[in-house]
């Protein structure tokens, strides 16, 4: 495992990062959420799209990176079809560490910053997300919310050498929906 900094570290490192790359951002600050449900519970009317996050891992090593909206309800399987990579399950909490600097409930797509070589993680977004204004994510730990234009969001990912997948994940609902259904 790396040696990642603490969450005020953390948060002052990835921040420096936006500032450093002219990304603009707003925090919002709050008790530590784990989850979808603490989160709409606690942010009030607090605009733009609001995600949630997914770090995957197969038995191969390949490791994804997915934010979606936060009500989105997909079958992991219809994922695998549609990014071409097989046999995803959650990656265990030291793999999430070691690779993104992140533990769990704290995992946004800011992390895609912690991925040293730039390689290692692939990232997988949802297009309909995409076509909001502004994403809300954790700053790298899970006691505030930073909210970044989409404009910018892509940009963090270019400064970062990620070149994220853009999947319909309406499409993927739709599947779901169709097998539960």
């Amino acid at each position: 495992m790396t040696d990642t900094p603490t969450p005020p570290a953390a948060e002052a490192d990835i921040l420096s990062f936006l500032a450093d790359h002219d990304i603009g951002w707003t925090m919002h600050r709050h008790p530590p959420l784990f989850t979808v449900e603490d989160s709409q519970a606690l942010r009030g009317d607090l605009p733009g799209a609001h995600c949630k996050n997914m770090f995957l891992k197969n038995k191969a090593g390949e490791l994804v990176l997915v934010t979606c909206f936060e009500d989105r309800k997909i079958r992991i399987r219809d994922l695998e079809k549609v990014i071409g990579v097989k046999k995803l399950s959650f990656a265990k909490p030291d793999v999430l560490q070691e690779h993104l600097g992140v533990t769990p409930g704290a995992v946004t797509p800011l992390a895609a910053h912690h991925d040293r070589d730039r390689q290692a993680v692939r990232v997988i977004l949802d297009a309909q997300m995409m076509q909001a204004d502004i994403l809300n994510c954790h700053p790298l730990h899970n006691a505030a919310t930073v909210a970044i234009s989409i404009a910018d969001m892509r940009r963090f990912f270019t400064a970062t050498g990620h070149a994220p997948q853009e999947v319909d994940f309406d499409a993927l609902e739709e599947q779901a929906r169709a097998v539960s259904g």
